[in-house]
């Protein structure tokens, strides 16, 4: 198994900024922009998204979800250990919001075909969009694209992205790992 950097820490953190600005740029104060990270990975991305808003950034309305897609998934019944569910914590009304859903890595784009079956749950919102770190462009299974992204990654089926973050894994980072 051999393992490649494709960004480091810094790389990370200036791509993280350049996502808050355009998040800016678009959603101006976020009065009616609400932000979701995807459980459990895309949580580590929103929270750092969200931090940067508020403390560098001094954005003051930012709220932010986690939503658990588990129970929405088309392959949720077919693996031989059953899956361990995520909370969802989504303490807003996102009935007429704009959502960025948010996420480490956008691969088939299953998980996030799930995730808009599931915050329907929750409401109808006025817009969804869809801020990823890592797009792996030539995997997709259903016609979704991210509207903001960190980096393209070409990856052909047999690499794995691994995302790390500080908080969780010890360093903030990204791999692509050829098994």
């Amino acid at each position: 198994m051999s393992q490649k950097v494709l960004l480091n820490a810094k790389e990370v953190n200036i791509i993280l900024h350049r996502l808050a600005c355009q998040l800016i740029e678009n959603h101006n104060d976020f009065t009616d922009t609400v932000l979701i990270g995807l459980q459990p990975r895309g949580k580590y991305l929103a929270n750092r998204l969200a931090k940067m808003l508020k403390e560098e950034y001094k954005i003051k309305n930012i709220q932010l979800g986690y939503l658990d897609i588990t129970f929405f998934r088309d392959d949720f019944r077919r693996g031989e250990k059953p899956l361990e569910a995520n909370t969802t914590e989504i303490n807003f009304l996102v009935e007429d919001k704009n959502i960025v859903f948010i996420d480490d890595v956008l691969y088939t784009g299953r998980s996030i075909r799930a995730a808009l079956t599931a915050i329907q749950s929750f409401g109808r919102p006025n817009e969804i969009e869809l801020l990823t770190l890592i797009d792996r462009r030539f995997s997709r299974h259903l016609p979704i694209q991210p509207d903001y992204r960190g980096r393209q990654v070409d990856a052909i089926n047999e690499e794995k992205v691994k995302v790390n973050w500080q908080e969780n894994d010890g360093e903030d980072s990204v791999y692509l790992i050829n098994n």
